[in-house]
């Protein structure tokens, strides 16, 4: 898929929340040979090292294999994020990063000052050393501010959004400003697999409820990277592409939406983690 700043995202790529660094390496190579060529990682996930080790230990080119990582919130002063980045490339051991994005908009930190950490952003992809830049869990009065007093336009915004959560307010606000949308917890780490739509439609169509709800996402246009440790499922996970859902089942699909009663992590409005 084609970003903002002409630059191309593959719209399918590999999660690694949650997985622990001792099983990230091996991870990440099992979906390198499967065929994915985009990783997703973060400075909080503490597994940006074996993501790198992976991509070398392929023997792959580093220009094939889009990378992103994201900015610990205990970094959001200019000075701080700065020296993250450094440390990201460094833990990766690269030369730039493919895009590198505010994790979180922490409205109640760092005294509701979410720009200037931005402007740093803006500085890195200046200087080449990230090619795209963005922004995650960002609601639309957050993207609003950015508008008015940035000068750049985050190129993905990734919030969580499944079939129980659409994020439509702010998918929509992405779709009209040409910010696209990556989906965290497309799957809602397992909820949706059950569910009798779901389950249905995987039965009617022969493939497995993963591999629906995932194409959901690919079809709407969200930038997708399911996690798992299982070789089948990253196997299973990555065909999704020799199929479609007709409209529907799309709004079948779509209609098991229940807003903000759907969302399963924080409310970016309030959320203040900072790690210890």
């Amino acid at each position: 898929m084609a970003l903002n700043d002409g630059n191309m995202i593959p719209q399918l790529g590999f999660g690694v929340f949650q997985i622990e660094p001792k099983d990230t390496a091996r991870a990440v190579g099992k979906a390198l040979e499967v065929g994915y060529r985009h990783i997703d990682t973060a400075q909080m996930y503490g597994n940006e090292a074996e993501v790198g080790q992976a991509i070398r230990a392929a023997g792959l080119d580093r220009a094939e294999v889009f990378v992103t990582s994201k900015l610990n919130n205990g970094f959001h002063r200019p000075d701080d994020a700065r020296k993250a980045f450094d440390s990201t490339l460094q833990a990766l051991q690269f030369d730039y990063l493919d895009l590198f994005l505010i994790h979180w908009p922490l409205p109640t930190l760092y005294d509701g000052d979410f720009v200037s950490t931005w402007q740093v952003l803006e500085e890195l992809q200046r200087d080449g050393r990230a090619k795209s830049i963005g922004v995650s869990n960002f609601q639309v009065p957050h993207l609003e501010r950015l508008a008015a007093e940035a000068e750049v336009t985050p190129a993905v915004n990734q919030v969580e959004a499944h079939p129980y959560f659409g994020n439509e307010e702010v998918r929509d606000y992405g779709a009209a400003h040409n910010i696209l949308t990556e989906a965290w917890s497309p799957i809602a780490q397992g909820r949706v697999l059950g569910d009798p739509t779901i389950v249905d439609v995987a039965e009617e169509l022969g493939r497995t409820p993963a591999q629906v709800v995932l194409r959901w996402h690919v079809q709407r246009g969200d930038i997708v990277f399911p996690k798992s440790t299982t070789p089948k499922r990253i196997e299973e996970n990555f065909q999704i592409f020799d199929f479609e859902l007709d409209d529907a089942v799309m709004d079948r699909i779509t209609s098991l939406n229940r807003g903000e009663a759907g969302r399963q992590g924080p409310n970016p409005d309030t959320f203040d983690y900072v790690p210890g």
